[in-house]
């Protein structure tokens, strides 16, 4: 009874700093209750018994994006009008033309991701406990896989393993992202 309060609270608090997100009239108030949004949807992980993604929804989205947002907010002054000087050194060709190179390597990732088989770990732990032993053979190619213990030694295998080059290209769009943020910011190159 007291799980199902509980949890009831939290989603009426996630639909409320949700509306108010969407309501606010000034945009730092409104970062901060995507803030408080987040913290709300933690502390349903929390609730649901998944402690690792209410970790990672602190640190990552409450901490970094939220941040990340303050920052934009700060830097681009939304009552300035638009610029009509168009900036003779900008080189749109060779910007779509890499716009459709990443566009094409997404989709030859997906259609690779699609035709795979992905490994069960599930099973793998499950066949090194009942053989004894630290490590379970039987994923494709015949790799052998550490026994792993507990969702986060899970996750961690999967996204280092499997996921690697979507996690790869994640790092690469936040780079890309950070150096845009610091060539915004800077007048003058």
């Amino acid at each position: 009874m007291g799980e199902q309060i509980a949890f009831y609270t939290l989603a009426t608090l996630i639909l409320a700093f949700g509306i108010l997100v969407i309501t606010a009239r000034e945009v730092v108030h409104s970062v901060l209750y995507l803030v408080m949004d987040f913290l709300c949807v933690a502390a349903l992980y929390v609730l649901l018994g998944a402690e690792f993604l209410a970790v990672i929804q602190v640190l990552v989205y409450a901490g970094g994006i939220v941040v990340l947002y303050l920052f934009v907010v700060m830097l681009v002054n939304l009552k300035r009008p638009a610029e009509v000087h168009r900036d003779p050194r900008r080189q749109t060709k060779l910007g779509i033309g890499l716009a459709v190179a990443v566009l094409a390597e997404l989709v030859a990732i997906v259609t690779y991701s699609y035709s795979t088989p992905a490994p069960v770990i599930a099973a793998a732990t499950e066949a090194a406990g009942a053989a004894g032993g630290t490590t379970a053979a039987g994923l494709a190619g015949g790799a052998s896989t550490p026994a792993l213990a507990g969702n986060t030694a899970q996750v961690g295998w999967m996204l280092y393993t499997h996921y690697l080059i979507p996690f790869e290209i994640a790092s690469m769009l936040l780079l890309v992202a950070m150096i845009g943020a610091i060539l915004l910011a800077k007048k003058e190159l």
